[in-house]
């Protein structure tokens, strides 16, 4: 599977023509645009969440556009200091158009996950995230092949089918 670079994936992600699934399954990640600011939160102090904003103005360009744009979250629960963190930041990605949803960790025991987070663009690129034990992110990889792509289409599917929006997930 071919690597591709950060600068590269951005591209990709601003890219899609239809739409864009993405699938997290880590109960915490560590990755070096989130540290500081998860650092203010657990010191209790205020985030203006401007660093979210190149996001949310891709996603609302897409929603715009006619494209979709959904993510799905499994989650253990209780949440992890880091899910309870992003539980707090969601709101300007979901009100930009972006559809973020979790699962319950218990609910997914029969359902094949792939080992790596994902994002499948327009239905024809699988993007693996790879990341290190710490949670930060050490490598992006590509696939077209069909066997991937379906494998994945069909994870986040059956996760999303048991999803809970946003709006009504209560944390624990």
């Amino acid at each position: 599977m071919p690597d591709i670079t950060y600068a590269e994936f951005q591209d990709l992600t601003a890219s899609i023509q239809h739409n864009a699934v993405h699938l997290e399954t880590r109960d915490a990640y560590g990755t070096e645009t989130e540290l500081p600011h998860m650092a203010k939160w657990a010191a209790g102090e205020p985030d203006d969440l401007d660093w979210l904003q190149s996001w949310c103005t891709k996603v609302r360009n897409h929603v715009k556009n006619g494209r979709t744009v959904r993510r799905a979250k499994i989650v253990s629960e209780p949440l992890s200091d880091y899910q309870r963190w992003a539980y707090t930041l969601i709101g300007p990605m979901v009100e930009a158009g972006e559809d973020i949803r979790r699962v319950p960790r218990r609910s997914t025991s029969s359902i094949a996950i792939p080992g790596n987070d994902f994002y499948v663009l327009d239905d024809r690129l699988v993007v693996f995230l790879h990341y290190a034990g710490s949670g930060l992110n050490i490598a992006l990889t590509t696939s077209t092949d069909s066997a991937d792509l379906d494998r994945c289409r069909s994870a986040f599917e059956q996760v999303w089918a048991l999803s809970i929006p946003h709006r009504d997930y209560k944390p624990e």
